[in-house]
C-alpha cells in the first residue's frame, strides 16, 4: 500500500504479504538454515537416521539427504530453493547432497554477520563467486587421478559411498558388485568413457540378508509366466522383444457389422483365431522360444504360444523392455511382418524362479550384456529400500569417478584444504570482497566440524589437528571418526568423486549468492495459522511444525 496526499492507494492483492530488506533475506537466510540443521545430524559415516511418517503413515527411515528432504513437506520457497540443490546434487553425481545443503546453510550464516557489519548483498555475493572458482581451481590441482582399471580404488570409491547408508555389514560383497555393474555398463567412445546408469537395474526383494545381494548378468523381471502350459526355464533362448500387443487388431475407423447368420458369426471368429495364430506362427518360425511383450498377450495366442513350447511375459514396463534388448542383444520390433531370426536375442538361460514370496523372470548368460540386474535382498523392506539407496549412490559415483578419472580424498580434508588455501589467497582481492570470501573458507570447516561432532568427537580438537595436519603439506589428512585422529585418507581408502566437491561448492555457492541478492518477498496468499504466525517464522509456511 502507498499514499498519495494522504490518501491510501492499494497496489497489491487484499492480504498479500510482503517482506521487504533485511527483514526479506533474515526470513530466507533463516529458512534455509532450518533445512540445513534438519539434514546435518545424518553427515558421515556416524550420522543418524531420520524416520519420516508421511499423511498416509508410510514409514520412511533413511540417511540420504536428497530422499529426507524429498519426503518432507517444504512450503517456504527459500527452503524449496536450498531442496532444488540436493535434487541437483543426486542427479549429477548421486552422493554429497547432505554435504551441498549444509554448505549452503553455513554461507548463508556467514553471509549473515556481514550483513550485520553493513556490507552490502551484492559484494558478498561477488565475493563468493571469486572464492568458488578459486575453490575449482584447487580441488582439480589435489585431485587424484584414477583408470578404469584400477579395479581397488574403485572399490574404494563405493564404500565410501555406501558407508552409513546401513551397508556396512556386507560393504566389501556390495562394493564389488557396484564396480563390476559399473564395469560391465561402461562404453567408450573416442578413449572417453561414458556410463548410462539406468542400464544398471536394481531389483528389490525382501527376505533373506545383504549378504545374499547379488548381481546377475542379464535382466530380472518381476512377472511370471504368464501362461501355466508354458515352460518355466528354456535354455539357449533365442529372445523376441515386442512392443505392441499379440491381439486381435482393433479396425481404425468406426464400423458396425450385422451379423444375419450363425455361420457368417463363426466364420468371424475363425477369421480372428486365424489372425492369432498367424502371429504366433511368425514368431515360431522365426525360431524365437522366449516372447517379452510390451502389451497384452490374448488367452488365445498364449495358448498358441504355450504349444508351441514358447515362454511368454506380458505387460513389461517399457524401461525393462529396452534393457532386455540391450542385455541380450535383441532388436525392439514393433511390427511382426518384419520379424526375422537377426531380430531376436540370445541367452543360455531364461527361467521362472521363486524369490521370497513372489516369482521373477530371469534372463540370464547373456553375451557381454550392456544392462545387468542388482539383485537387493534384507531382512524388512525399510533395510532393503535403504541399501538399494545406498546401492544407488555408490553406483552413480562410481560412474562419475570412471568418466572423470579423478578423485579427491574424503573426510573433510578437501575442506580443510580448501579453507587454508582461501584464506591465504583472499587477501589478493583487495576490497570488501576478500571478507567475503574470508567468510566462504570459514564456512567450508562446517564439513569436518559436523562429521566430528556427528561421531561424538571434539570439533574444535579435530579441527585443530586437521589443519596442523594440512599445514604441514598432509593434503589427504582427514578425520578419523572411528578413532578420532587424523589420518591420510588416500591410504585409509576413502575416496570420493572430485565431481562431488566441485558440483556441491558450485550449487551452494549458485543458492546462496541467489538467496542474499534478494531483498523484497511478495507472497500472493497469507500463510494459513498454525503453520506459523507473522513475523520472521512467519514466512516459514510448513516449516514451524516440522518440529526441526
Amino acid at each position: 500500500m502507498a499514499t498519495l496526499q494522504g490518501q491510501p492507494v492499494l497496489i497489491l492483492k487484499e492480504g498479500t504479504q510482503r517482506t521487504v530488506g533485511r527483514d526479506a533475506q533474515r526470513m530466507n537466510i533463516l529458512a534455509a538454515r532450518v533445512i540445513a540443521e534438519a539434514v546435518r545430524s545424518t553427515l558421515g559415516p556416524r550420522g543418524m537416521d531420520k524416520m519420516l511418517v508421511d499423511s498416509l503413515g508410510d514409514v520412511v527411515i533413511t540417511n540420504d539427504g536428497v530422499t529426507i528432504l524429498k519426503e518432507i513437506d517444504v512450503e517456504h520457497p527459500a527452503a524449496k530453493m536450498v531442496v532444488e540443490i540436493a535434487k541437483t546434487q543426486e542427479n549429477e553425481v548421486g552422493d554429497g547432497t547432505t554435504t551441498a545443503v549444509v554448505i549452503a546453510g553455513e554461507l548463508l550464516k556467514k553471509a549473515e554477520d556481514l550483513l550485520d557489519n553493513e556490507i552490502h548483498p551484492t559484494i558478498i555475493a561477488n565475493g563468493y563467486r571469486l572464492a568458488a572458482e578459486k575453490a575449482m581451481e584447487i580441488l582439480n590441482e589435489i585431485a587424484i587421478d584414477v583408470s578404469k582399471d584400477d579395479e581397488e580404488t574403485l572399490k574404494k570409491i563405493a564404500a565410501t559411498a555406501m558407508t552409513g547408508k546401513g551397508a556396512e555389514v556386507a560393504i566389501n560383497k556390495l562394493s564389488e558388485i557396484v564396480v563390476k555393474a559399473v564395469k560391465q555398463v561402461a562404453e567408450e567412445e573416442n578413449g572417453k568413457i561414458e556410463v548410462d546408469t539406468d542400464n544398471i537395474k536394481i531389483e528389490k526383494r525382501t527376505g533373506a540378508s545383504v549378504e545374499e545381494t547379488e548381481l546377475i548378468e542379464g535382466i530380472v523381471l518381476d512377472k511370471e509366466v504368464v501362461h501355466p502350459g508354458m515352460p518355466k526355464r528354456i535354455k539357449d533362448a533365442k529372445i523376441l522383444v515386442y512392443n505392441g500387443a499379440l491381439e486381435v487388431k482393433e479396425t481404425e475407423t468406426d464400423a458396425k457389422i450385422n451379423i444375419t447368420d450363425p455361420e457368417m458369426l463363426q466364420k468371424f471368429i475363425e477369421q480372428e483365431e486365424k489372425m492369432i495364430k498367424d502371429m504366433v506362427d511368425k514368431i515360431t518360425e522365426a525360431g524365437a522360444n522366449v516372447v517379452f511383450c510390451q502389451k497384452g498377450i490374448d488367452d488365445l495366442a498364449q495358448y498358441y504360444l504355450a504349444k508351441a513350447g514358447v515362454l511368454a511375459v506380458r505387460r513389461v514396463k517399457k524401461s525393462d523392455i529396452e534393457k532386455i534388448a540391450k542385455a541380450c542383444g535383441a532388436r525392439i520390433l514393433t511390427d511382426l511382418r518384419d520379424i526375422s531370426s537377426a531380430d531376436l536375442g540370445e541367452a543360455d538361460l531364461v527361467e521362472e524362479k521363486k524369490v521370497g514370496d513372489e516369482k521373477m523372470v530371469f534372463v540370464t548368460g547373456c553375451k557381454n550384456p550392456k544392462a545387468v540386474t542388482v539383485l537387493v535382498r534384507g531382512g524388512t523392506e525399510h533395510i532393503v529400500d535403504e541399501i538399494a539407496r545406498g546401492l544407488e549412490d555408490a553406483i552413480k559415483v562410481v560412474a562419475v569417478a570412471l568418466e572423470d578419472g579423478k578423485v579427491v580424498a574424503g573426510a573433510g580434508g578437501p575442506e580443510i584444504e580448501l579453507s587454508l588455501r582461501l584464506r591465504d589467497w583472499a587477501p589478493s582481492l583487495g576490497g570488501r570482497e576478500q571478507l567475503a570470501a574470508e567468510a566462504f573458507a570459514s564456512a567450508l570447516e562446517v564439513i569436518p566440524k559436523t562429521l566430528a561432532e556427528n561421531a561424538g568427537l571434539d570439533p574444535i580438537d579435530v579441527l585443530v589437528e586437521l589443519k596442523k595436519a594440512h599445514e604441514d603439506g598432509k593434503v589427504y589428512s582427514g578425520v578419523d571418526v572411528d578413532t578420532g585422529k587424523v589420518v591420510d585418507m588416500k591410504d585409509t581408502g576413502v575416496l570420493e568423486p572430485l565431481r562431488i566437491k566441485t558440483q556441491a561448492i558450485e550449487s551452494a555457492t549458485e543458492v546462496a549468492v541467489m538467496l542474499l541478492r534478494i531483498d523484497d518477498v511478495i507472497a500472493a496468499k497469507e500463510l494459513s495459522k498454525g503453520k506459523g504466525d507473522e513475523g520472521d517464522e512467519g514466512g516459514m509456511g510448513d516449516m514451524g511444525g516440522m518440529g526441526f
